[in-house]
């Protein structure tokens, strides 16, 4: 039997429900965007593009440590002199690292934002968060996220500004550096550890990249899935060789073509140092290990 609604009696009041939480003000457009979800999910998804760029080109160039000490030395000078007679020395290399800092930032914000207007939504309902379809990369995503980036402290005290080496630190001598760090068990684990969960962040990373960005159809889901774990793979492989062949051997100063600290290249920079003399070798303003 059909039922019809009671009458509505004006009484002439407005009755209003207040909102669940209090909208932000607006920013202007198109800072507007990045306070919707949609929009940090587009930002946390570019951001991460740049990052697993650098991460990929980082982990390449540091394949020079199998080449030798004047290799990767070769190799990090030609970084700070990016742009030739056109830019002074390390400007565009600085350049590269504010523009990482800046994605560094803006991933690490949208992705807490994204967290925590995840939790509020949950709050809203009597019913927790349901694990069955999420899988382990994703579910561990808020780990691995304060891993990476306590990993990242950890890689620039140790190879980028000394602080771990102490002594043994020679401003300049990247494969010296490298040795003398993995050459410590405990750094080698530590190494080793934190690539194993940074693989992890970028296999489920990789995968949610697509379909923030829209694309995200099952037709194409398993090419996603490779394109993912290939890149994880790739990055995961390359990384752990370091720490592993430094501790089996195969990366050594015991054949070493040039002294500690003390290379004469090309570009006619020159850096004479020895280990536990930090200050010895002349740097250009803003040079450290690439």
């Amino acid at each position: 039997m059909a039922q019809t609604a009671p009458p509505r009696i004006d009484t002439g009041q407005q009755h209003e429900v207040a909102p669940v939480r209090r909208r932000p003000r607006q920013l202007p457009w198109p800072l507007n965007i990045y306070q919707s979800a949609i929009g940090k999910k587009y930002a946390m998804a570019i951001s991460g593009i740049g990052l697993l760029g650098f991460v990929v080109v980082h982990m390449i160039g540091n394949l020079h440590l199998y080449e030798g000490p004047v290799q990767v030395h070769e190799y990090g000078e030609a970084l700070r002199d990016l742009g030739g007679h056109l830019a002074p020395r390390t400007f565009l290399l600085w350049l590269m690292r504010l523009g990482l800092m800046g994605m560094f930032v803006i991933h690490i914000h949208s992705a807490y934002s994204l967290s925590r207007m995840s939790l509020k939504a949950d709050d809203s309902y009597a019913g927790k968060r349901n694990y069955i379809a999420a899988d382990f990369a994703s579910r561990t995503m808020r780990w691995t996220g304060p891993i990476v980036l306590l990993y990242l402290l950890f890689h620039l005290a140790d190879l980028t500004w000394g602080w771990w080496l102490g002594d043994e630190y020679v401003r300049g001598d990247i494969y010296h550096n490298v040795v003398e760090s993995m050459s410590s068990l405990p750094v080698a684990i530590i190494y080793i550890v934190a690539n194993v969960a940074l693989a992890v962040h970028i296999f489920h990373g990789t995968w949610s990249m697509f379909q923030s960005l829209g694309l995200n159809n099952p037709k194409f889901n398993d090419l996603r899935r490779g394109i993912a774990g290939g890149l994880a793979a790739l990055i995961l492989i390359g990384n752990l060789s370091f720490p592993i062949a430094v501790q089996a051997g195969l990366i050594n100063e015991d054949n070493r073509s040039v002294p500690v600290g003390e290379f004469n290249t090309d570009s006619g920079h020159t850096a004479p140092a020895t280990p536990g003399n930090n200050t010895a070798a002349p740097a250009a303003p803003g040079e450290s290990n690439a």
